[in-house]
């Protein structure tokens, strides 16, 4: 088998940035419907994303780990707990962009500053009030995703009657009813998530309106292009 019979990765991601719309639909009839096989095809597709560039490379390795995983949730999902890992899946998410965002304040770049450098080119960090900007921007999403990871968290727990807590036959201290817990689990968090980013966008150009800022769609597709480089903590050079 040659290189030149694989799909190209960003051909592969950007097949992947297509099945992606498809996960929050089925997670929501899942939590409208309570059919555990929507929140099975749910964490199936999530997994399939995630390892598609590899999965079409034809890497044997990950065939096997996809096909263990998924014997793993069709498991789960005989037992009737498909919905809940589903419902660990935003938990998950945010605890873990917390931490990626959090663990580079302690360095001279923090997360933000590397965005900044790959969107706009590391000259831009040297201008007035963009690098100090950069790490309370850091802290700020630090906090944000750290605090929902929290709230979602106990949403999980107390959610009743289909929450971790009730599974286990344990009184909910705060019980909140299961579709409002589900709602904001696989809905309302990634609302939040969308309408922070475009606040501090607006924030951005007012706060440093001394400066030239690009355009939000200039912005989006600069992100996307580099955020292969940005996940693996490089600094990629904006061209």
């Amino acid at each position: 088998m040659t290189s030149s019979s694989l799909l190209p990765q960003p051909a592969a991601r950007r097949y992947g940035l297509l099945l992606l719309p498809a996960y929050p639909l089925l997670a929501i009839a899942g939590a409208v419907t309570q059919r555990q096989v929507f929140a099975l095809l749910a964490l199936a597709l999530l997994l399939t994303v995630l390892l598609l560039p590899q999965l079409l490379a034809r890497r044997a390795s990950s065939w096997l780990l996809w096909s263990g995983v998924l014997a793993g949730l069709l498991l789960g999902w005989r037992h009737g707990f498909a919905e809940l890992l589903l419902s660990a899946v935003p938990v998950l998410i945010n605890a873990l962009l917390a931490y990626w965002f959090g663990r580079t304040l302690a360095t001279a770049e923090p997360r933000v500053a590397r965005f900044i450098a790959a969107i706009e080119g590391p000259e831009r960090l040297c201008q007035p009030g963009v690098a100090a900007y950069a790490r309370q921007i850091t802290w700020f999403w630090t906090g944000l995703l750290g605090a929902q990871a929290l709230l979602l968290a106990v949403l999980l727990l107390c959610a009743e009657p289909g929450g971790l807590l009730a599974r286990l036959g344990v009184a909910s201290p705060l019980p909140v009813p299961e579709r409002w817990a589900a709602g904001w689990l696989h809905l309302g968090g990634y609302l939040l998530l969308g309408a922070a980013f475009l606040l501090e966008y607006a924030w951005r150009r007012w706060r440093l309106r001394h400066l030239h800022h690009p355009g939000l769609h200039h912005t989006l597709l600069q992100l996307a292009l580099r955020w292969p480089q940005l996940l693996r903590g490089e600094r990629a050079v904006a061209r």
